[in-house]
């Protein structure tokens, strides 16, 4: 399985897809669905401004996360906007660090169990207290277009949720399988400048892609596919509606550099 990381193509974070496309160890098992996987030891330092490195991967038995910061860890963490993350001193979104730990538990964590120990990381090293609150702020709701959607039905419904990508130039192809409506919009919010919701009502698991042009200023061929919000509505029958809608935000309390090992 590739990690199901996805390029954030807004000013928040730099391009992620590239590390991710090139991993270069899978290991042979997953890890067990009902474990809840910790970091036996991680180390955490400031990211070499140098390094073109960056992305969520997991090499051999190691996790390893370069060049993000607590802001975007946060965010792939709690599957939020950054919108969503309010408060907090000005460096949890300007510095940057790579992190290199080892799971307590073997196998290949699936994209809960990864949230799941960079919460505890973000707790442990960072000491990350957070609230959750209701706020009403501009969003895309996810509905049905004229003519209904264009979904396949997942080839195995059990399966855990999975989100690949593929970039070419100012093009982007995202894959997902066994997915829910809800796990689309958790992954389009890494793609759009508003948080995003599921208003379709829909409620089964589907496999699906979507190609689109995410810089359409800076594309040169005649034959790119169209911008997202286009891509979406002729190619999966949705369409992405700005409203006003209450969300879950996230304040920041409290937070620490973590010292560096």
């Amino acid at each position: 399985m590739r990690l199901p990381v996805v390029v954030f193509v807004l000013a928040f974070t730099a391009p992620m897809l590239a590390q991710n496309a090139s991993s270069p160890t899978t290991p042979a098992t997953r890890m067990a669905d009902d474990a809840h996987p910790s970091f036996v030891v991680a180390v955490i330092k400031l990211h070499d401004p140098n390094s073109h490195h960056q992305g969520f991967n997991f090499e051999g038995s190691r996790y390893v996360v370069r060049n993000q910061s607590v802001a975007s860890l946060v965010m792939f963490a709690y599957a939020v906007h950054p919108k969503q993350i309010v408060d907090g001193p000005d460096w949890v979104r300007t510095d940057r660090y790579d992190i290199e730990g080892k799971p307590d538990t073997p196998g290949e964590p699936s994209l809960k169990q990864q949230q799941d120990m960079l919460r505890k990381l973000l707790f442990d090293r960072f000491g990350l207290q957070i609230k959750r609150e209701k706020r009403e702020m501009p969003v895309y709701a996810i509905e049905i277009a004229k003519g209904g959607p264009k979904l396949t039905a997942a080839a195995n419904p059990n399966a855990e949720p999975d989100q690949d990508g593929e970039g070419h130039g100012t093009e982007m192809t995202q894959i997902y399988t066994s997915a829910t409506m809800k796990d689309f919009a958790m992954g389009m919010n890494f793609f759009i400048d508003r948080p995003v919701v599921d208003q379709t009502g829909l409620t089964g698991k589907y496999d699906f892609r979507v190609r689109y042009t995410y810089d359409e200023v800076r594309a040169t061929d005649p034959n790119a596919p169209p911008g997202v919000f286009t891509a979406i509505q002729e190619q999966l029958g949705l369409k992405l509606q700005p409203v006003k809608a209450p969300v879950d935000v996230l304040v920041i309390d409290a937070v620490q550099k973590p010292s560096e090992n």
